[in-house]
């Protein structure tokens, strides 16, 4: 017998079905609510409404767990690579053999942008944003293949994902060369993904960037647990943009201006700037834990905790390991960093924190590795849309073919001025 939740308004008493997720979760189906009662639900940032179904990612927040269809993030941070990543997100599936040798290939050979490109980046001025830059961009991609506007079957998808997963970490590259007054980097073609963007974010004509093996598995590894994170604002963007049809170049663009905002996207750059004020006001790391333990002060200690998790991140669990590697390796003497391993040490001894789980989460550590790679910090929400893109791909892609689907509009509750009449200019008070 299926599971029914009654409601009562009035007089009226109606049944809404209740579904089941493949891991249990439940959920009220409201999508008869307003025809048969008149009503709609008034969730505001829809913390309780379920948007959709997906079969993409699973998130258990409570017990610290995070699956790319079905897979764990934990066996996938250690076996897998970044594009084989991708590919399970979009397609559904681990990729044959022949099927990431293609995928692959297809990521070489659009590497590069057209030569024409070179006049849009310099037409933004030198201290633009990178992300305004990556955000435009990405929907100009449009304007040079208009072939991959309509996509009709499997192999256009495959196309067209191929094109923007590989030229979005070229513009990136470039936007960081643009906004540094530096010569473009051609994309080599002999690099894997994560190498190529380090060769075009650090190499000079005179002077190739020897990438370390340790370097780049520690960025192939951001990028893999930053590739989807269920219907968060970015995501659930590039589905309202997508279920208007409009293509994959203006939604993933629309992904990452949502992306962009700073309670989004930014938390790992508020990781990293709350350290250089920590570290220009003097104080200790002691005093820092101490003045985030003060109920009476308003300071709130950045990158510990999650509002998802309320576990331990797991993203942060593997990466705290490549950290420890990376700035072991690297032997980076930065104060920043210094503070931070401090902040971890004390805080993951201390009870406050314990109790209350209140651990490093992942934007803690990503801000970490990039800083000691090099990565500058007006770039680390731009690694984010480069690890982020597979997952915007995936959910365009589900949403487009369920033929169920319908555009996004969301419901109102009105409070504005009843009905009233205009008045002349010389009978307004």
């Amino acid at each position: 017998m299926a599971k029914t939740a009654t409601l009562t308004y009035g007089n009226q008493k109606i049944e809404l079905p209740i579904i089941e997720g493949s891991e249990g979760e439940l959920g009220i189906d409201i999508t008869e609510l307003r025809a048969k009662t008149g009503l709609i639900t008034l969730d505001p940032a829809f913390g309780n409404t379920g948007a959709c179904r997906s079969a993409i990612t699973y998130i258990d927040g409570d017990k610290g767990i995070l699956r790319y269809r079905g897979i764990p993030i934990e066996q996938l941070a250690e076996n897998s690579t970044f594009i084989e990543t991708a590919w399970l997100l979009i397609f559904g599936e681990l990729p044959q053999r022949d099927q990431l040798r293609r995928f692959s290939q297809r990521l070489t050979v659009n590497a590069h942008l057209h030569e024409d490109f070179k006049h849009h980046f310099q037409g933004f001025p030198v201290n633009a944003p990178p992300m305004a830059m990556l955000s435009a961009m990405i929907g100009t991609l449009a304007c040079f293949h208009t072939n991959l506007l309509h996509v009709e079957d499997a192999a256009v998808l495959e196309e067209t994902a191929a094109r923007i997963i590989s030229k979005v970490r070229t513009i990136a590259a470039y936007s960081y060369r643009q906004s540094s007054g530096l010569p473009f980097i051609y994309p080599d073609p002999k690099l894997r993904y994560v190498a190529n963007f380090l060769h075009m974010m650090f190499s000079m004509p005179y002077d190739q960037y020897v990438v370390d093996p340790d370097i780049e598995h520690a960025l192939n590894m951001i990028l893999i647990l930053h590739a989807d994170h269920e219907q968060n604002c970015s995501t659930s963007t590039v589905r309202v943009v997508g279920s208007s049809q409009a293509n994959l170049f203006a939604s993933a663009s629309a992904g990452v201006s949502a992306l962009w905002g700073p309670l989004h996207g930014g938390a790992n750059v508020a990781v990293l700037e709350q350290l250089e004020q920590i570290h220009h006001g003097g104080l200790t790391p002691q005093q820092v834990i101490a003045k985030a333990k003060d109920k009476n002060d308003p300071f709130r200690l950045m990158g510990f905790g999650h509002r998802v998790y309320k576990n331990f991140d797991p993203r942060a669990r593997i990466l705290k390991t490549s950290a420890d590697k990376v700035l072991a390796k690297l032997g980076v003497k930065d104060p920043l960093l210094d503070i931070a391993m401090k902040l971890e040490e004390l805080a993951l001894k201390d009870s406050y924190f314990v109790e209350r789980k209140l651990y490093p989460n992942v934007d803690f550590y990503s801000g970490i590795i990039m800083k000691a790679i090099g990565i500058p910090v007006n770039m680390f929400t731009v690694m984010f849309a480069i690890g982020r893109m597979p997952g915007w791909i995936a959910n365009w892609k589900e949403q487009f073919d369920d033929k169920t689907s319908r555009i996004a509009r969301p419901r109102q509750i009105y409070t504005g001025p009843k009905l009233r009449d205009y008045l002349p200019m010389d009978k307004r008070n």
